[in-house]
Parts: structure tokens; C-alpha cells; sequence
């Protein structure tokens, strides 16, 4: 069993920049992790991946140049920085793992707030 427990949301304003946390406790041993998104009334969407190795990452195209996934294997941590953030950028911030074998995502934070405000 996985428990992931995200931090680090908040209120910022457009421009700025803020970086969010996953801490994974549980067997995470060569996972993928994972951030996705909702924004107010949408649906939840693919925001960032990350290999166990950290060597391949993806993006979507919205976050792609402002965003930046890593991860520490030896804390156990997911992060996401994200700098020159637009009001578009606001929404509940989830962390998901995928563990071996990889394929759907296996587990799901309960999700930070983050606020991007004009």
C-alpha cells in the first residue's frame, strides 16, 4: 500500500512561481510518479510524469517550459515547480504513482489547492 500526501499549495499571484510536494510513504521502488490537475468545474487532466531513474519526464503542452517534475528516491519525494504561473494554472494539484508493472496509475494523493490570482 502507497500513501501520498501532497503540500506546498496556496495563493500566488500571476507571474509567480510555487512548487508542490508529494511525499510517498510505502514501497515506491522503480514507480512512476505523476502530477495531474483539476481546475474549478473541469475535469482532472495530465499535468507531468517522471521515471524511477528521472532520466525521462513528460508534460503537457500548457506547463511545458514553466513546469518542472523531479523527484528524490531517498526522501521519498515527488516535486513540482512551477514558475511564471497564469490564472489558467489554478486548480487542486493531485501526486499519483504507478508502480511496477507500469501501466494505469495505482495510487492518488488527496490533492493541494494551488491559486493563481490576475
Amino acid at each position: 500500500q502507497v500513501q501520498l500526501i501532497e503540500s506546498g499549495g496556496g495563493l500566488v499571484q500571476a507571474g509567480g512561481s510555487l512548487r508542490v510536494s508529494c511525499a510517498a510513504s510505502g514501497r515506491t521502488f522503480m514507480s512512476r510518479m505523476g502530477w495531474f490537475r483539476q481546475p474549478p468545474g473541469m475535469e482532472r487532466e495530465f499535468v507531468a510524469a517522471i521515471n524511477w531513474s528521472a532520466d525521462n519526464t513528460n508534460y503537457a503542452d500548457s506547463v511545458r517550459g514553466r513546469f518542472t517534475i523531479s523527484r528524490d528516491n531517498v526522501k521519498n519525494t515527488v516535486y513540482l515547480q512551477m514558475n511564471s504561473l497564469k490564472p489558467e494554472d489554478t486548480a487542486v494539484y493531485y501526486c499519483a504513482a504507478d508502480l511496477p508493472p507500469l501501466g494505469p496509475w495505482d495510487y492518488w494523493g488527496q490533492g493541494t489547492q494551488v491559486t493563481v490570482s490576475s
